[in-house]
């Protein structure tokens, strides 16, 4: 969708990652507005990204909404388990890090499921099934109690998942995809002749 915003002006430009498309961008208009903050004069401004045209608003204090999704994109994962991965990116964006922590334990079980693991088990199953049957490397298991104490602590515990943890979730998630999906099809492609 591309939106045709009328009347932009110009402002200084502003090197950014666009929340809405994931590229690197620097565009130099859009749209400004001036608070009084306790006697100072603050700005805000509503940049459009040269790629998607989609806007991204900076408040006064240089937060950026939306802001651009922690990890990265993964290829050659099915499509169930790859709108669950993006669905995680999305909610850490959002500043929602429970949400991406329960979305990531998501992600988990449908790869299981995906390489053979029985359904309708419980998430503890899912992450055992994985290490079990060599899904995730020796050096991996750390990385196996931390998704399982947060995807716990995201589901069954009143206190909410800190930023910083549901970021560590993300990696990993993000490096499991990239082992079990993207790293095999990439050895699959045929060689360039040289």
């Amino acid at each position: 969708m591309n939106l045709n915003w009328q009347s932009p002006k110009e402002l200084p430009p502003r090197a950014y990652d666009c929340g809405h498309c994931g590229k690197h961008t620097g565009p130099a208009s859009g749209y400004f507005g001036q608070m009084d903050d306790f006697g100072k004069l603050r700005m805000a401004f509503v940049y459009l990204c040269t790629y998607c045209r989609q806007p991204t608003y900076f408040d006064p204090y240089g937060g950026q909404i939306p802001g651009p999704a922690p990890g990265g994109s993964v290829a050659d994962v099915p499509e169930q388990v790859n709108e669950l991965y993006e669905q995680a990116r999305r909610c850490a964006a959002a500043n929602a890090p429970t949400a991406a922590a329960m979305a990531c334990r998501k992600v988990l079980m449908n790869v299981a499921v995906d390489h053979g693991a029985d359904a309708n088990q419980s998430f503890a199953y899912y992450v055992d099934w994985l290490n079990d049957n060599g899904y995730i490397s020796p050096k991996g298991k750390g990385w196996v109690g931390r998704i399982r104490a947060i995807g716990n602590d995201a589901n069954h515990e009143i206190p909410d998942i800190e930023p910083a943890d549901a970021n560590r979730v993300l990696v990993f998630t993000e490096m499991l995809l990239k082992v079990l999906y993207e790293f095999p099809a990439a050895g699959e492609e045929p060689e360039s002749a040289s």
